[in-house]
C-alpha cells in the first residue's frame, strides 16, 4: 500500500484521534467503515456502479441510510462525487485514492465469506495479469481465479501469523492494555511486571529504549 497522503480529512484524523480505549488503526478505520452499508456501498463502488440508484437496489440498503453512509465516507475523504446531469442536478459516487486502498479489504472479506459463509462462492475475482484491455473479456485472456496472498514487500516472502510481531508505539500502552500511574507496563505478554520504562516519542519503550514488542499469536 502506498504512503498515505496528506487527502484525509482533518475532521476525521481528529475523530480517530478522539476515540476511547486503545489508540488504534482499526478503531479508526471502523469508525468510517464499520457500519454494514457504507462496506456494501464501496463494494459496489468497485463492482463500477457508480449512481445512487443502483447502489440502493445492489446492497438493499434504505435509501436514507445509504445517503448518511455515502455523505460520511465523502466526508471521510473515501468517495467523491462527480457530476453527470446539470439539469436536473445528478451525481455519481467514485472512489478516491484512499477508497481505493480498501480493495485488500474487500478482497478479504470476499475470500473469508466463501471459506466460511458461503458454500458456492456467489462472486468470483478473476486475475488478468497479461490482458491488454482489463474491462472486457477476450477469450485469448481468460485469465484464472484470484488467490491473494499477503506477502511482505521489503523482503518479498509471504506472511504467516507467527512469523509477526506486534510493536506497540503508543505511550502509555503495552499489548495487554494501559499501563499503571507510576510508568511500569502492568500484565506484559511474558506475565511479568515490568518497572522503569521509560515512554519515548516511538511508544512504550523498555529499559534498553527499545519500543515493547510481542509475537503475534
Amino acid at each position: 500500500m502506498t504512503p498515505r497522503t496528506d487527502a484525509q480529512p482533518t475532521a476525521a484524523r481528529s475523530a480517530a484521534a478522539a476515540l476511547p480505549g486503545r489508540p488504534c488503526s482499526i478503531a479508526a478505520a471502523l469508525q468510517v467503515l464499520g457500519e454494514k452499508w457504507a462496506l456494501l456501498a464501496v463494494r459496489e463502488l468497485f463492482y463500477g456502479n457508480h449512481r445512487f440508484d443502483r447502489i440502493a437496489r445492489n446492497t438493499g440498503a434504505p435509501r436514507d441510510r445509504l445517503t448518511a453512509r455515502l455523505r460520511a465516507l465523502e466526508e471521510a475523504g473515501v468517495v467523491e462525487r462527480r457530476a453527470y446531469s446539470e439539469r436536473p442536478p445528478r451525481y455519481e459516487y467514485h472512489l478516491t485514492e484512499a477508497g481505493r486502498d480498501l480493495a485488500p479489504l474487500t478482497q478479504a472479506l470476499l475470500a473469508w465469506g466463501d471459506r466460511w459463509l458461503s458454500p458456492e462462492p456467489p462472486v468470483v475475482l478473476r486475475h488478468h495479469p497479461d490482458r491488454p484491455d482489463r474491462h472486457s473479456d477476450h477469450p485469448d485472456h481468460p485469465g484464472h481465479p484470484l488467490d491473494a496472498a499477503w506477502t511482505c514487500r521489503t523482503c518479498g516472502a509471504e506472511v504467516r501469523g507467527p512469523d509477526v510481531e506486534l510493536e506497540i508505539r503508543s505511550p502509555g500502552w503495552d499489548r495487554q492494555g494501559p499501563t499503571d500511574p507510576g510508568g511500569g507496563a502492568v500484565d506484559r505478554a511474558d506475565g511479568s511486571a515490568a518497572h522503569g520504562r521509560s515512554r519515548g516519542p516511538m511508544g512504550h519503550q523498555g529499559t534498553d529504549g527499545a519500543p515493547l514488542r510481542a509475537r503475534m499469536p
